[in-house]
């Protein structure tokens, strides 16, 4: 069986074709980020955000690092910022919620900014395109938001959407979790 993060990527590569437009929603340390830059390719888009300017430098560099500069906008801005956002269609969104490996664990993703922007990303996600969100759930306030996010898709209409919860059950110290959302094709129930 796959990790979350792992299974999380397989099912945003299946989704992603050549030129697509995507959105990492909390790039911390860029991982995700290249990921996406290297699936959409040189006529793709990667819109790649965090509020800390720490992120930001991190990703920027690791892009750099990989030559993929040229394929993400990068912006210091709140996942929830409407105004940010690309256009639909998108693709795929990617979410790591909780906080940046190696930075200030008091900064966390919080339950509000991440429903709000889980309803712009489903609001502008295409028919076959995916969302994922890796939740960590082992810090203070993870439990909570983890508890709104999956209210949030618990009530995304089921002809509409379709919705995974993936955990392994027997883990030690609050392994992550994912829920994925795919938007289904016009007519499909």
């Amino acid at each position: 069986m796959k990790k979350a993060l792992l299974f999380a990527r397989e099912l945003v590569a299946a989704a992603v074709e050549k030129g697509a437009t995507v959105v990492d929603a909390t790039c911390g340390n860029g991982h995700d980020t290249v990921f996406l830059a290297e699936l959409v390719g040189a006529a793709g888009r990667v819109y790649a955000f965090d509020i800390q300017e720490k992120a930001i430098a991190a990703t920027k560099e690791r892009l750099g690092q990989h030559g993929l500069l040229d394929r993400v906008t990068l912006l210091h801005a709140s996942h929830d910022d409407r105004a940010k956002w690309p256009p639909a269609p998108v693709s795929a969104v990617m979410f790591n919620l909780g906080y940046l490996p190696g930075g200030d664990h008091s900064l966390v993703t919080t339950a509000k900014s991440s429903v709000a922007a889980l309803q712009i990303a489903t609001d502008r996600l295409k028919p076959g395109g995916i969302i994922t969100l890796v939740v960590y759930t082992g810090h203070p306030g993870g439990r909570e938001e983890y508890s709104e996010v999956r209210r949030f898709l618990t009530g995304l209409p089921q002809a509409e959407y379709t919705v995974l919860e993936y955990r392994l059950i027997n883990q030690v110290n609050n392994p992550p979790l994912l829920l994925a959302v795919q938007r289904l094709y016009a007519g499909r129930p």
